[in-house]
């Protein structure tokens, strides 16, 4: 007889407000019902509830947005607006549902698999130098294509989960 090894599901449920800064390794599913202001960096899946009211730049793999965001979204996997969705602020999605009714105040910009050195700059939020410091010192993965640099996107997500970056 085989048995499967259960997989265990780490979920955290937020109904209060809270301000700070969240930051997760490992996978989770987190969900906001309440207030939150701050920044969120999460491994899984994000899903702000219909009644949550959230201020902060939000990264993660799947984000669900039900309810109010006020900040800048990257969604490394899919972002889902739902219908009753409010997001003002500019959103980096790998890709994108909006259902009819959600509400996009902001720009959409597209993650790609491959970023030049510029788009790298923004996803990581740190300054172009620091990009073509690393890239020519040999510390962050990439390569060189005549004078530009082109960088896998899945490749910079594991050296940055490794904690190579230094900021």
């Amino acid at each position: 007889m085989a048995f499967k090894k259960k997989v265990e599901e780490k979920v955290m449920d937020l109904d209060a407000s809270m301000q700070g800064t969240m930051s997760f390794k490992e996978p989770v599913n987190l969900r906001i019902n309440g207030n939150f202001d701050g920044n969120l960096d999460t491994r899984g899946n994000l899903t702000i509830g219909t009644t949550a009211m959230v201020e902060a730049d939000i990264v993660g793999d799947n984000i669900i947005v039900g309810g109010k965001v006020k900040g800048r979204i990257t969604a490394k996997e899919r972002l889902t607006l739902l219908p009753s969705a409010i997001v003002q602020g500019d959103i980096f999605p790998a890709r994108l549902n909006v259902a009819e009714g959600a509400v996009l105040e902001g720009t959409c910009s597209m993650l790609h698999d491959f970023l030049n050195a510029q788009e790298l700059a923004r996803y990581l939020e740190v300054d172009m130098n620091s990009i073509l410091e690393w890239a020519n010192s040999g510390k962050l993965p990439g390569q060189r294509e005549g004078e530009d640099w082109r960088f896998d996107r899945k490749a910079i997500d594991s050296w940055v989960a490794s904690n190579k970056i230094e900021k």
